[in-house]
């Protein structure tokens, strides 16, 4: 049997949509539905994050029960530089002292795992990280 992720549903506020349509497209995922209630991007391999109303109007602590982060991989080191830049032109904060190497993550001298860390408006945490040769 194989199996891989097919897709994730965040509930979050729709006045936000147009941050994840936004950032997503950036990082090169396509539209798959849009509409005011709930956006599906989709990624070449078939995975899908679907953002749309929360049933419930609670503020997310992505440090409590449920999932910590979402992190979306790319392919070049320098990709996660560009992703910082985009961050800092829409206002949106790099946490934890990233972006930076992550040596314990890396898998050998001669690997890095490099990442930046940031929150979304609904209070998501998301990472992209590049995993590969250290250049």
């Amino acid at each position: 049997m194989k199996s891989g992720i097919g897709h994730i549903v965040f509930h979050i506020d729709t006045v936000n949509i147009p941050f994840y349509k936004e950032l997503l497209t950036f990082l090169g995922w396509a539209v798959w539905y849009d509409d005011p209630a709930m956006l599906g991007m989709g990624n070449e391999q078939g995975a899908s994050l679907w953002f749309g109303n929360p049933i419930k109007q609670v503020i997310n602590d992505y440090d409590g029960p449920g999932m910590n982060h979402l992190g979306i991989s790319v392919e070049k080191q320098n990709d996660v530089d560009q992703v910082v830049e985009y961050l800092e032109q829409h206002g949106v904060a790099a946490l934890f002292e990233t972006p930076r190497h992550r040596p314990e993550f890396s898998g050998g001298p001669e690997m890095t795992y490099y990442q930046v860390m940031f929150e979304t408006p609904d209070r998501i945490l998301l990472e992209v990280v590049y995993t590969g040769p250290k250049l």
